[in-house]
């Protein structure tokens, strides 16, 4: 087996405290059957998976539900004992893992307040997001509200790693299947739709984006998008100056839960290789081991393959040269 060097960009952890607040909610996990791969995980657990699939760093985030269940003081407290556990895993082991630090919103002023405290004190990665906050009504990531936000993280040139979520007008439409299953293609979708054309991703260049699972449902649109982009040339010029394959093709995609020649094959055709990253969702799917045979089996050669395990994460986590 060759040495571990793959870099997963799309890697949960679930500490404790988290577990508790799910648990306090009424459930483990919203999702039907989800509950083990959250009650289960331990650093332990990781490790093991990430040897086995030749993994060397894993950069940890909490997965959805997220952070806030409608108590302000609540969220900012479980965001920031997250991170710290976050932390605490990277000081342990600094080449093993990394974190994309959670965040209280649609919370603004703490929000604020806690990229400071992740990226100067914990000195994580980057930040986690999710794709729609519920604030006055769903609020997906180019909506004005998170203008503050978007304008710190651009400040400082933040890596920003967007996971999906359900969008609450469309949870739970279909018993018995999971929401995750469509919901969270379709919201990562709504989420990159507002930021392109809502003009945000064009106003935030110095934001570096990680959409999760190909860019959802937007490679199967991409036609959609570019003759929408077509009809108000004004509005649209106003929006993205540079035009919308621009700002689509600097964002970056991981492949997690993804690895089908199909999406991977649509991904493909749009976006190059340079920006598609290496990622397992762990603890969810079959396991990474399994993952790296997936995407092995989505046609890349073996200088592109070894780019999405490693080099192009590199360009943006250069700490795990």
């Amino acid at each position: 087996m060759a040495a571990p060097h793959r870099i997963d960009v799309h890697h949960h952890f679930v500490p404790q405290i988290y577990k508790d607040a799910l648990i306090a909610l009424g459930s483990a996990c919203p999702e039907p059957g989800y509950q083990p791969p959250i009650a289960n995980w331990t650093v332990e657990r990781s490790l093991d998976q990430m040897d086995a699939a030749g993994i060397a760093s894993a950069i940890v985030s909490v997965t959805t539900p997220g952070i806030h269940f409608g108590n302000d003081a609540a969220a900012r407290n479980l965001a920031r004992q997250c991170n710290d556990a976050g932390a605490r895993m990277m000081q342990d082991r600094p080449q093993r893992f990394g974190l994309f630090a959670a965040l209280p919103l649609p919370d603004i002023d703490a929000s604020l307040e806690e990229i400071g405290y992740a990226l100067d004190q914990l000195k994580a990665d980057g930040i986690g997001l999710y794709t729609d906050y519920e604030s006055g009504g769903v609020k997906f990531l180019g909506d004005a509200t998170f203008a503050p936000i978007l304008d710190e993280l651009n400040r400082r040139q933040t890596l920003v790693f967007v996971h999906p979520t359900s969008c609450i007008c469309c949870s739970r439409l279909q018993p018995g299947i999971a929401d995750a299953i469509i919901e969270y293609g379709t919201d990562t979708t709504r989420t990159i739709a507002s930021l392109v054309f809502g003009g945000a991703a064009a106003r935030y260049p110095n934001i570096s984006w990680i959409f999760c699972h190909a860019g959802g449902t937007m490679p199967y649109l991409i036609q959609r998008f570019i003759d929408f982009s077509g009809r108000d040339t004004g509005a649209m010029k106003a929006a993205m100056p540079q035009g919308l394959m621009h700002e689509l093709t600097r964002f970056y995609y991981d492949l997690a839960q993804t690895a089908h020649p199909g999406p991977v094959a649509a991904l493909r055709k749009i976006i190059p290789n340079s920006h598609i990253l290496f990622g397992t969702d762990y603890p969810y799917g079959a396991g990474c081991a399994d993952q790296v045979k997936q995407i092995a089996a989505c046609g890349f050669s073996a200088a592109e393959l070894a780019a999405v395990d490693r080099a192009n994460a590199l360009t943006l986590l250069p700490r795990f040269a």
